[in-house]
């Protein structure tokens, strides 16, 4: 099953690319980016789309990893190394990774639900607090 989902998720990135995020360019009414980050164990490169919202300069993704109870593995690489790449239609970036602190998310918390009210239901169906963490873009050189 692992296997069939991974090659699902190539051909959605693959596409996302493709048409410069015409495809798959939202999800559950949020915007859509490519996050790529460095496997902390295998060290490749693994990219995976997710939902975004804005708060100021940074954007916002959810580990919500569909309300299962365990968080994504993009979520575990990004906290062995923050430094990532993001993809937003033809953009292309530099971030830095942060996971958000309490307080701040019970407020980004409530806007992101406002925003897709279906994360709601992700909360209730699993036991851990679904973290928020922001990306901060590197400036160029």
């Amino acid at each position: 099953m692992k296997r069939v989902f991974r090659f699902f998720l190539g051909m959605y990135v693959f596409l996302y690319r493709l048409t410069r995020g015409r495809f798959g360019g939202e999800v559950q009414g949020l915007r859509v980016l490519l996050l790529t980050t460095e496997g902390r164990k295998t060290h490749r490169r693994r990219t995976a789309p997710l939902g975004y919202f804005m708060d100021g300069d940074r954007f916002v993704i959810i580990a919500s990893n569909a309300g299962f109870d365990t968080h994504p593995a993009w979520f575990h690489n990004l906290r062995e190394n923050p430094r990532v790449d993001i993809e937003i239609g033809s953009r292309k970036l530099q971030a830095t990774a942060e996971v958000i602190a309490a307080g701040p998310r019970k407020l980004l918390w409530a806007n992101l639900v406002n925003l897709a009210p279906g994360y709601a239901k992700y909360e209730t169906k699993t036991t851990r607090e679904i973290p928020l963490v922001g990306l901060r873009p590197l400036m160029s050189r």
